[in-house]
């Protein structure tokens, strides 16, 4: 008896646009903190949770299935970053109580700041191969995670102000990026370039 087996390929959207919007909003309402323009941190939280967070694990959980391991990986990475952030937030503004305010040690977050920048320099390394401005926005991470670390432990002057502005630019190319790619898939042409992979590992 012979059985058939039949493979069925389920179509999904390119969920690209869609994580980077989440990622340009959250950065431009946090870069704001971080440029003086803005104060506090209560209202940038429901941008990390719901833009930051959750916006790109949705983008993450559809680039599995685009079989997109770059994409998804990247999405579901800084996803659970903005969950991190927010919650480390929750806890420095007191919403655990005064207890757990107390014990907290901003030297951890730095830590954390270093895992991602590790993280990040090897998804510079893959975006080289995906586009120049994927590229760009990885580039700024790595900037955003040094100033990060830099700040956190004092390690050089301007450090703040580097983690700002490379955050305002994450957001304004994200911003682009989405966009474009949005407009290129829907009218099935280069409507707004993106740039060509470097073709360097390829």
């Amino acid at each position: 008896m012979t059985q058939d087996i039949q493979h069925i390929k389920h179509i999904v959207a390119d969920p690209t646009p869609l994580g980077l919007f989440g990622l340009a909003m959250v950065t431009l309402v946090a870069s704001s903190q971080k440029l003086g323009l803005t104060l506090g941190l209560s209202l940038v939280l429901p941008w990390a949770i719901f833009l930051g967070a959750f916006v790109q694990l949705i983008a993450c959980f559809f680039d599995f299935k685009h079989n997109n391991t770059f994409g998804a990986t990247a999405f579901g990475a800084y996803a659970f970053f903005w969950f991190g952030v927010a919650l480390s937030w929750m806890i420095k503004l007191g919403l655990f109580g005064d207890v757990i305010a107390s014990q907290a040690d901003g030297k951890q977050l730095g830590f954390a700041f270093i895992g991602y920048l590790v993280f990040t320099l090897f998804m510079t390394i893959g975006a080289v191969e995906t586009n120049k401005v994927l590229l760009a926005i990885f580039i700024l991470i790595d900037l955003l995670f040094l100033g990060l670390i830099g700040d956190t432990f004092g390690w050089f002057h301007g450090a703040h102000t580097l983690a700002a502005y490379a955050e305002l630019g994450i957001a304004l190319l994200s911003f682009y990026g989405s966009g474009a790619i949005l407009l290129n898939h829907h009218f099935g042409k280069s409507f707004l370039p993106i740039g060509k992979p470097l073709g360097i590992f390829k």
